[in-house]
């Protein structure tokens, strides 16, 4: 039992400040939404269309490069140190060879915004505008996710929590002065100021972070080589990274496609759906920090070669993610209403958000587990079982079900929005299940393939 406890000390040192760096990456977000809209109702809603189409595109770029994470975590924990600097400057090649992608993609984002049917052609161009200048800040912030990533490899995570703190700092006054013209700069609007001061922040980030890196004690002995593209280095972080960047586009994809599909049912529907997910994706910054940490302790220990010691990181992470979800679940039940409340004051709506709510709580649990299990996994450098297990979960069991409860009356008469969330139950349910089945499975493995897989 004592192992377990230092294992949760240890955790819980590394994912507090990922909390709060999470907290404030999606502060930034909702930053965004709130000076927008003080500016118009239009301006709010182009950053909200043109958000839906940016946030899958530059996740997919992010999950390529969570890769780097266990990487140097094995490399850190086997005293392998000066091999890091190579992966990181591979990290940072197929970084910006991603930006150019994800940059072309977003450009042609007008196309996808273009197929919403808008009824509004100034929310379209508002949109599309937000989108151009933003695609500027690709490169920004892929460069600072390696970064990042570096840190958190090294077990140093208050570096993003800092940063990432002061980069909602920075983020609001820059919108104000992008968005108004103020300090001689041209009035943009709500759209376009926020996507050049969202963009301007990522760079602010990045070079604040390459800053600290390069004058970090702890980092001095990590000494970079003359640059060449090593393709062996960088298929190795695309195939780590692929499958964790599918899988996230997988989940991102889901709830985008749940919601156009509940927009026929009505504004009260919409409405309530739109607060519960929102305060259920604020919830899910915990297990989702958790998820992160154990992936740093699983490789570090690994890279150790201690098999038993990963273990322990493992399940110690999981079961810390329970408990917390179970608060988080209790306090999500109890206080549904007054949350709901919070966003919107129309009694039919609070009703609907809390019904939803109510739903989010049951699945909280397995939610963590799902999270933190991919997460370990990631640790144990398995990332092709993430992919498998995501698509069959949301894809092939929860998006069906849910539809089929929510629309159809084939099982049950139909639901409405809280069908779609019964098959958040049952598609988290099942990824929770086959995740800590496939941990269960690797751990049973020979030590020797064990640390071989996590050598790779």
């Amino acid at each position: 039992m004592q192992k377990y406890l230092s294992e949760a000390r240890s955790l819980l040192t590394l994912a507090v400040p990922v909390i709060i760096a999470q907290v404030s990456q999606t502060s930034m977000g909702v930053v965004d939404t709130i000076i927008a809209g003080a500016y118009s109702a239009t301006d709010m809603a182009a950053v909200a269309v043109g958000t839906s189409v940016w946030l899958p595109v530059i996740l997919f770029g992010h999950g390529l490069l969570m890769a780097l994470t266990p990487v140097v975590a094995q490399l850190n924990g086997s005293g392998r140190r000066p091999r890091i600097a190579h992966q990181v400057q591979q990290a940072f090649i197929l970084a910006a060879i991603v930006a150019v992608i994800t940059m072309v993609v977003l450009y042609n984002g007008k196309h996808v915004i273009a197929m919403m049917h808008t009824d509004s052609p100034e929310l379209a161009n508002v949109a599309i505008g937000y989108l151009h200048v933003m695609l500027l800040g690709v490169p920004g912030y892929l460069f600072y996710q390696v970064l990042r990533c570096q840190c958190e490899g090294l077990s140093k995570t208050k570096p993003g929590m800092v940063i990432g703190f002061i980069g909602v700092l920075i983020n609001i006054p820059l919108n104000y002065i992008f968005i108004y013209g103020k300090f001689g700069m041209p009035e943009l609007g709500g759209g376009v100021g926020c996507g050049v001061a969202t963009a301007s922040t990522y760079w602010i980030m990045m070079l604040m972070m390459a800053f600290y890196s390069m004058r970090a004690h702890w980092l001095r002995d990590i000494k970079w080589q003359r640059w060449q593209i090593d393709f062996s280095a960088m298929r190795r972080l695309f195939s780590l990274g692929l499958p964790i960047a599918l899988a996230l586009l997988f989940e991102v994809s889901l709830f985008a496609i749940v919601a156009l599909l509940i927009l026929p049912l009505g504004v009260i529907d919409v409405a309530g759906h739109q607060i519960a997910l929102n305060f259920s994706s604020l919830m899910f910054v915990l297990p989702l920090s958790i998820s992160i940490a154990s992936t740093i302790r699983v490789g570090h220990r690994l890279g150790e070669g201690s098999v038993e010691d990963a273990r322990v990181a493992a399940y110690t992470g999981i079961a810390t993610g329970v408990m917390l979800a179970c608060c988080t679940a209790i306090f999500t039940a109890l206080l549904r209403e007054q949350i709901a409340l919070l966003y919107n004051k129309n009694p039919e709506v609070v009703a609907m958000a809390a019904q939803l709510m109510l739903l989010a709580a049951i699945y909280q649990i397995s939610d963590a587990v799902q999270a933190i299990g991919n997460g370990v996994l990631r640790g144990y450098k398995d990332t092709r079982s993430i992919f498998y297990i995501t698509f069959v979960s949301y894809w092939i069991l929860g998006l069906p079900s849910g539809y089929l409860l929510a629309m159809t009356d084939y099982w049950v008469p139909r639901m409405g929005p809280a069908g779609f969330w019964c098959g958040f139950i049952i598609g988290l349910t099942a990824a929770a299940i086959m995740m800590v089945l496939r941990i269960r499975y690797l751990q049973r493995q020979p030590p020797g393939d064990i640390l071989a897989r996590a050598a790779r």
